[in-house]
């Protein structure tokens, strides 16, 4: 057999293997029987790539690396739902409906809203050709190679008549069970940790590497089909289609007569959804007759035939067994609620598995800081009110005083020394925080101060973690971000460091392997080409974000200016006012941190900006600043942000009384626009900017 029909004959099997397995649970072969035939279709498209087939079950597996994600303008605005958590505003939403079709019979289609990110598929004559994320709206990424990792996510689509070009839309997720051994793994590893799946699938859909992306196995429901004919009558009937034709939709559907049958519906699942392998928050709830849906009609956000109610945040007792302080990185000190059940009052602490809350097992919660301790009068062994904020972020929300009456209480007494190092605590005037001001010797603001100096925003040394970090720091090894460029083979291989995990009791080893350490290095070698404007964010100056390191590299162009400048030359610089320029003062005036830049310097890192200057065009915007917010047809926005200041104008990052435009583009932030509104604020469109600059374009 020649190899075209090779490769065609086992692309054919594959696939029916893949649909076989995933739609219908059956297995007609061995797994190793799969991955033999997978392995030998592999070897042919690699001797004969002319031959790949478009939907060729090797790209399952990922392998292409994408530097950067292009824009792609969404062919139908996928458009968000309006929001409630209140069945009566149901009700209201069931009476527009009937008014809007006159009397009219109607059914709705209840569907579980899975808590994960909004993807959009385009097939050309069957075959996926584009896979995007919603974005905002008018257009999103395309991660088409990404997705084409999801299993259950056809490559190929045969069913009769189809249409040359369709869409369907779907929610990716990744699996709790996926989720959990992701973090695992992360922990392992000593790597920050994911905060849920829905941040999970978020990430990793935008992996640079689809073979990453393949291996933490994310999936999709898919809810809709879109063509530009009417080629289905009903929501139902495109449901059923989509099923028939290999996509995975969520078994969890109903059609419904009455909004009183949607609640019964929500009662339902309210309980139920917990249950499920992935998370839920909500029940969306659409007009089935696709027709009747067009007589609706839309806002300008939204459908006028669909709702999502959402659950409220589960909200149950626990006791507060005691408080502990966290030091964060610029020396925060947060108060954090130890938990335990109701049912585990007695019990020590180390025994106690917390509250289930939300499908999870919940023993800690963020109590901010001082004026929340006091706000809500808590204290030790009281019986407290704990939900998931978003069903992700425990949070205490209130006191059962009346639990007072049988079980003793004590008073909590915030720290008046740090908890770390033993300093003093310091509150400045008007700030609610409480922080230690010791951060040259202060063990967790050292860390920290190095966590935030690898992070991606800053150096970006994807190869280090915080469990690397924290060990490296015990071990003496790394004390100050400048440790990191004196690191060798010979002092990171072979370190190793068992890590207990409280919740768990699991213990977890980090290992500092060759292929580990070739790629710590690596990634710290790679960092000296980082950008100057980064460098300065990740020294972890106070009130230096992104933005204003931006700012600031962009103006002063060295961090040798920078150091040299007066109280009155930063506060010259745009937008950078006296608190952001004290701040850098006092950096800059202790001798710890003068040797850091100096060692940093010496390393080879960027200290100066090597971005080219704006080459001028004209002086016809000299003196007018602007804001620039929503998306553009004809540029991008750092294309508008150096038109703008070609032509002498200045970009802002916020809406003042002082701004005289608001560039404003498809989808902006309302608020934005309603507070340049209320200030007098010019605002121009695209058109009318490419109209004040069109005598020198």
């Amino acid at each position: 057999m020649d190899p075209q029909q090779q490769i065609i004959d086992l692309t054919r099997k594959l696939n029916h293997y893949n649909t076989r397995y995933y739609q219908d649970d059956v297995s007609e072969v061995s797994d190793f029987e799969f991955d033999q035939m997978l392995k030998q279709l592999k070897a042919l498209e690699d001797q004969y790539p002319a031959f790949m087939q478009g939907d060729s079950p090797t790209q399952r597996v990922g392998g292409t690396v994408t530097k950067t994600f292009s824009a792609v303008y969404h062919r139908y605005p996928m458009l968000s739902l309006d929001n409630t958590y209140n069945e009566q505003e149901l009700r209201n939403f069931d009476d527009r409906v009937r008014k809007g079709l006159d009397g009219e019979a109607y059914e709705y289609i209840c569907e579980l809203k899975f808590d994960g990110i909004s993807l959009s598929f385009t097939y050309e004559n069957g075959v996926l050709v584009r896979g995007v994320t919603r974005g905002d709206g008018t257009r999103g990424d395309d991660i088409t190679t990404n997705i084409k990792t999801i299993r259950t996510l056809p490559l190929r689509v045969s069913g009769e008549a189809l249409p040359p070009v369709f869409e369907v839309r779907g929610e990716g997720f990744m699996p709790i069970s996926s989720f959990q051994k992701l973090n695992e793994e992360m922990e392992s590893l000593g790597e920050n940790l994911y905060a849920n799946p829905r941040n999970a699938a978020s990430g990793s859909f935008k992996l640079q590497d689809s073979a990453e992306t393949a291996r933490r196995a994310l999936d999709c429901y898919l809810y809709s089909f879109i063509t530009d004919n009417d080629f289905f009558k009903s929501h139902e009937e495109s449901l059923l289609s989509l099923k028939s034709w290999g996509f995975n939709v969520s078994p969890g559907w109903r059609k419904v007569q009455t909004i009183d049958e949607v609640i019964a519906f929500i009662h339902e699942w309210e309980e139920k959804r917990l249950s499920l392998p992935l998370a839920t928050d909500g029940i969306v709830i659409k007009v089935n007759s696709f027709e009747q849906q067009r007589e609706l009609g839309f806002t300008a956000k939204s459908p006028r035939w669909a709702i999502s109610y959402k659950y409220k945040a589960e909200n149950k007792p626990a006791v507060l067994r005691f408080v502990t302080y966290q030091v964060g990185r610029i020396g925060t000190i947060t108060p954090v609620a130890n938990l335990s059940d109701l049912t585990e009052r007695t019990l020590p602490y180390n025994q106690v598995k917390g509250v289930h809350l939300s499908g999870t097992r919940v023993k800690r919660a963020t109590l901010h800081n001082a004026n929340e301790l006091e706000r809500l009068g808590i204290r030790l062994y009281d019986t407290v009110f704990v939900e998931k904020s978003g069903e992700i972020i425990p949070k205490i929300t209130g006191v059962d005083v009346s639990q007072r009456e049988s079980y003793e209480t004590k008073p909590i007494v915030f720290p008046t020394h740090c908890p770390e190092c033993g300093h003093e605590l310091q509150r400045n005037e008007g700030e609610v925080a409480y922080f230690c001001p010791n951060d040259s010797h202060c063990p967790p603001q050292l860390k920290g101060r190095i966590e935030h100096f690898i992070h991606r925003k800053a150096m970006n040394i994807e190869s280090l973690g915080e469990g690397k970090i924290e060990l490296l720091f015990d071990l003496g090894l790394v004390k100050t971000p400048a440790d990191l460029y004196d690191l060798n083979e010979s002092n990171l291989l072979g370190i190793e460091k068992s890590i207990l995990n409280e919740e768990t009791g699991k213990v977890k080893k980090i290992s500092f392997r060759e292929k580990t350490v070739e790629n710590i290095l690596k990634g710290i070698e790679l960092s000296k080409t980082v950008p100057f404007k980064n460098v300065l964010f990740a020294l972890g100056i106070r009130f230096v974000g992104a933005t204003v390191a931006e700012k600031l590299a962009t103006y002063f162009k060295s961090i040798r200016a920078l150091r040299a400048a007066t109280y009155e030359q930063l506060t010259g610089v745009p937008e950078i006012g006296g608190r952001i320029a004290m701040s850098i003062e006092s950096y800059f005036s202790v001798p710890e941190n003068q040797l850091l830049v100096e060692r940093l310097e010496q390393a080879g890192l960027q200290m100066e900006t090597n971005e080219k200057p704006v080459e001028k065009e004209s002086e016809v915007l000299e003196g007018k600043t602007f804001v620039i917010s929503g998306v553009f047809e004809h540029f991008e926005r750092d294309d508008l942000k150096e038109k703008i200041e070609a032509n002498g104008g200045r970009v802002l990052s916020g809406v003042s009384g002082k701004l005289n435009y608001l560039l404003a583009g498809a989808n902006m932030g309302p608020s934005k626009l309603e507070k340049a509104r209320k200030l007098g604020v010019t605002i121009l469109s695209e058109e009318e900017f490419l109209a004040m600059i069109a005598n020198i374009s």
